[in-house]
């Protein structure tokens, strides 16, 4: 039976290990490769062009605004058609007869039209445009900070990596252990001097490793999984780091702090700003714009031909006095959101704070585990030899080596969990204060 379980997950084994394609890769390629191809990033970019966008349609407030058109009409309407036989410059002293006057002949007309409209004192779209360029820059500031939080991800995943091979490599000399003590038990067995429970209860251990392997070399394909989508690139692909997790210390001379400075707290304070402008262009649409105007006109019977011409030119100045209650609401509104934003930011720049606060003391205390974990998986390596000595030499029970090789597994997982939250720890604090 113990033969048939080991042929049988070495050939799952083989299997899995066939059907995907291992790749070594570093961190500096990963963060590469998501700068690249991650699609969050590139929905981000596309945020920043879209505001963009609405920031050019602005310049509306400063351009002219031209136009052209060319209309044909045919008529028997009194006025219309001795306005059109005026413009095309073609009355004559029988067109005053009072008969024709009232009763004309069927008349064409053609007008070409060339209009041009330039705003001069539009002191509400002034400000429209201030709050689409804060809108604009808080959104690149939000692109910035979405880029930084997917290199963070990546610096996890890839710890994450690290980590799960590390319980890769600690399980597979766990089950080297346990398969050297079950050989060892079985030729002792057959000298009599220990029971077939014993036998029975390493060949549990040895079933109980082989299926902490296999769990972990499946998280390392989730974990693989996970790197590909971020890099954008197929998922069949099983990858390995080509460096191993160890500590990285912090750099204790460095001040740890949240800077007004940071994107998401600058993307956060450009926003609020924003909505400051907005409210300061509700206040001024009360004011009247003062714009200029011009047309130049083009006239004949005959379709895209110019017999007569003339022009327009003059200036606007306009005022909504009074347009019911709708500009005081959407004044009330735009400074509801203004102050809305304030507080938002405040309370974001304090969670900021709380959060950075926090992460320092899990790091102390990270730090103080990362000590006590070493020691502990120290002793326990010790505590085994000496139990594994002593089991050779017939004085241990089954029972206690195999609690001490179950224990010095455990430490060693422990520690270099332990490792990978100290680490992830310490980036995240980075994160924290990245200006």
């Amino acid at each position: 039976m113990k033969k048939i379980l080991g042929c049988a997950f070495l050939i799952g084994f083989y299997s899995f290990a066939s059907a995907q394609q291992i790749s070594y890769i570093t961190k500096k390629e990963v963060l590469n490769k998501v700068k690249t191809n991650n699609r969050s990033i590139k929905i981000s970019q596309q945020n920043f062009e879209q505001a963009k966008a609405e920031f050019n349609e602005t310049k509306a407030v400063f351009l002219p605004n031209i136009t052209a058109s060319h209309t044909g009409i045919l008529t028997t309407n009194p006025l219309m058609a001795f306005g059109s036989k005026l413009n095309q410059e073609i009355l004559t002293q029988t067109d005053f007869n009072p008969v024709l006057l009232n009763n004309p002949y069927r008349t064409q007309n053609f007008a070409t039209k060339i209009e041009i409209q330039q705003p001069l004192i539009n002191i509400d779209g002034v400000y429209q445009r201030k709050a689409a360029k804060s809108k604009m820059d808080a959104v690149s500031f939000q692109t910035q900070r979405t880029q930084e939080y997917l290199l963070f991800e990546v610096e996890k995943i890839y710890m994450q990596l690290q980590l799960a091979y590390k319980g890769v490599s600690v399980l597979e000399k766990a089950l080297e252990t346990a398969k050297a003590n079950l050989q060892l038990a079985e030729n002792t067995f057959k000298q009599g001097y220990i029971q077939k429970a014993d036998v029975l209860a390493i060949e549990v251990r040895v079933l109980e490793v082989k299926n902490q392997l296999q769990t972990a070399k499946s998280n390392i394909k989730n974990v693989s999984d996970y790197l590909s989508f971020l890099m954008n690139k197929n998922q069949e692909v099983i990858y390995k780091p080509s460096d191993s997790l160890v500590v990285i210390k912090l750099n204790e001379s460095k001040k740890y702090f949240v800077s007004n400075n940071r994107s998401d707290v600058k993307a956060m304070e450009l926003a609020s700003e924003a909505y400051n402008k907005i409210h300061k262009a509700n206040k001024m649409s009360f004011l009247p714009r003062l714009n200029a105007f011009g047309s130049y006109e083009f006239y004949d019977d005959s379709l895209f031909n110019i017999d007569a011409s003339g022009y327009i030119i003059g200036l606007q100045l306009s005022w909504d006095i009074f347009k019911g209650s709708k500009r005081f609401a959407k004044t009330q509104n735009s400074k509801a959101k203004y102050e809305k934003s304030q507080l938002e930011y405040q309370k974001y720049k304090a969670e900021s704070e709380l959060e950075l606060n926090k992460t320092k003391r899990v790091l102390s205390d990270v730090n103080e585990q990362l000590i006590l974990t070493k020691l502990a998986l120290e002793q326990s390596k010790e505590v085994l030899r000496i139990r594994n000595n002593r089991f050779k030499e017939g004085l241990e029970k089954t029972t206690d080596l195999l609690v001490a090789e179950a224990l010095y597994a455990k430490k060693q997982l422990e520690y270099y969990q332990t490792v990978y939250q100290y680490n992830y720890t310490k980036s995240y604090l980075e994160f924290l204060t990245k200006e």
